[in-house]
């Protein structure tokens, strides 16, 4: 069941394939620096954040590897920087659901009748790649997964997207890219390849709403040695600022996950 567990969890789609990661770069793309004036890009991405309290969406997402596809709809409320309630159906039944605060991570799936209850420290060791509230919500509301006010990017232009390159030495490389017009986030890629792990999520179908642009469509493309993993996440109804509630409780008799 770990497909529902990825669909559930979203942000974890495909790093619970334990991928840190993102896809190795095309050198034969041909690239030039970016214009001085366009220097502001990653503050002008920042100008375009959502401006609401609460945010309700009904999805479809279609989960498919090597050896299986599953098409299942999804609910997901959102009360901005407090918490995310994520319900996943199938045929209409609730097969697994996720409760994502700051500081929790709880869910249960019904197959096998487990849950899970922790934090986000030990739930990162677990998919071995960090992980947190707010990389959760940026990832459903089409922000980059990182803080990008806090690093440092080398700057070029790439099929005229803005391409940013974290310049941090290390092992797990991130690469973003922002559209020339509105500097909204297009794709992101993590790559790990020592690891031999990528990660490719692919926004697109942005929609202008009084509150801001949210995009509709995420793919998410995941490649590790064991094989291959996407995710297709579509927006088919959207509500901004509605009195939500966020029910969750585990069903009697299932049994606790331990992360070790």
């Amino acid at each position: 069941m770990k497909k529902y567990i990825a669909i559930v969890l979203l942000s974890v789609f495909v790093i619970s394939c334990k991928s840190k990661a993102v896809a190795v770069q095309n050198n034969n793309v041909k690239t030039e620096e970016a214009p001085k004036e366009d220097k502001k890009a990653i503050e002008k991405h920042y100008n375009n954040k959502l401006d609401f309290s609460t945010l309700s969406i009904k999805a479809s997402a279609k989960y498919e590897d090597e050896k299986q596809s599953q098409n299942v709809t999804a609910d997901i409320k959102i009360e901005k920087d407090k918490q995310i309630l994520i319900s996943v159906r199938f045929l209409g039944i609730t097969m697994a659901k996720a409760l994502i605060t700051p500081t929790t991570v709880s869910y249960y799936e019904k197959i096998k009748g487990t849950y899970y209850e922790g934090d986000f420290t030990s739930l990162s060791k677990w998919l071995g790649t960090e992980l947190d509230y707010s990389k959760v919500q940026n990832l459903l509301v089409g922000e980059a997964l990182d803080d990008l006010r806090k690093g440092k990017y080398t700057q070029t232009i790439v099929e005229n997207l803005f391409r940013l390159e974290d310049e941090k030495e290390d092992k797990v490389k991130k690469i973003f890219y922002l559209d020339s017009e509105k500097y909204l986030i297009q794709k992101e890629e993590i790559s790990q390849s020592a690891e031999n792990v990528n990660l490719e999520i692919i926004y697109s179908d942005n929609k202008t709403f009084n509150q801001g642009t949210l995009p509709t469509n995420i793919e998410i493309n995941a490649v590790q040695p064991k094989g291959k993993t996407n995710i297709n996440l579509n927006y088919n109804n959207i509500s901004f600022n509605e009195e939500l509630s966020f029910p969750y409780s585990v069903p009697s008799g299932y049994k606790k996950v331990i992360i070790k």
